[in-house]
């Protein structure tokens, strides 16, 4: 049996992971996928990537391209999910800003330098024409610490997935005043070098199997209800983010390596460009 570690955010996207592992069918093939949740996201999966923590991570795509360019030896070997991820912008629930205007001028909580938060930050300060050079920045490490630092008011407003942070909404925790999707297809699926180049038959076995699990995950019977349940979802939330999702069985295309890194490079996010073969491998 090989085990091969990966880590993954704790959201619905992943759901096909946790399926393929609890009916096991990597454990068929002799392979122990060990998966363990993330709640600190891409900016501590990339870290875990860097320190040999993890073997591969499903990761947002301008957070994993940003590291890999700043000397992370990994690669991206597969779009996991193809559409955009829609981050909601989000305030205290007993907050005076009304709108996205608002809150130009005031400080952003994010999970971790490097973060989809802490990027996506950027790219909404740009959307919006603000000056980028000026943001500030709280670090809350978890969604549960945003809460506390939107509530205590440490921080003003905070980027996370719209779905999952819905519930914080209806409860009347955080209330949105905007959405931000990413130009680009959301989550990739990295894998350190050096397991790639010892285990590169495995690691293609991995992607074969959660590919057939992905192509029909939407077929699945009463999967709106499944999601739905375990990430405390309303149903209608879940079927619109059923219909908007789209997962890939594809590698990352080159035109869109060129768009995410030239946008990170136009916002000062990375300082130099790296090549495709350098930040993209075939399995």
């Amino acid at each position: 049996m090989k085990t091969i570690k990966i880590v993954g955010v704790p959201e619905h996207f992943n759901l096909p992971w946790h399926l393929c592992i609890e009916n096991g069918e990597f454990e068929v093939e002799g392979i122990d996928l060990e998966w363990t949740d993330i709640p600190e996201g891409t900016g501590k999966m990339c870290q875990m990537l860097r320190d040999g923590e993890t073997d591969m991570a499903v990761i947002l795509s301008e957070g994993i391209v940003k590291d890999i360019v700043g000397g992370n030896d990994s690669s991206i070997v597969q779009v996991f999910v193809q559409s955009p991820l829609i981050w909601g912008i989000h305030v205290a629930a007993n907050s005076p800003y009304q709108t996205i205007t608002d809150v130009e001028h005031k400080k952003v909580a994010i999970s971790r330098y490097g973060s989809g938060s802490h990027l996506m930050a950027i790219v909404n300060a740009q959307n919006n024409n603000w000056n980028t050079e000026t943001l500030e920045y709280e670090l809350v490490n978890t969604i549960d610490g945003a809460v506390e630092s939107l509530t205590n008011g440490t921080s003003d407003y905070f980027m996370w997935e719209r779905f999952m942070t819905q519930p914080l909404v209806d409860k009347g925790v955080f209330r949105r005043i905007g959405e931000c999707p990413t130009p680009w297809p959301c989550f990739v699926i990295a894998v350190r070098n050096e397991v790639l180049e010892k285990h590169p038959q495995t690691i293609a076995r991995i992607l074969e199997i959660i590919n057939e699990t992905t192509l029909e995950f939407k077929d699945i019977p009463s999967i709106d209800r499944t999601l739905a349940s375990k990430y405390h979802q309303k149903l209608e939330d879940i079927q619109q983010w059923l219909r908007l999702t789209r997962w890939s069985q594809k590698p990352l295309d080159e035109k869109v390596l060129n768009k995410i890194q030239n946008q990170l490079f136009d916002l000062k996010i990375i300082d130099k460009k790296g090549t495709f073969a350098e930040i993209v491998k075939a399995v």
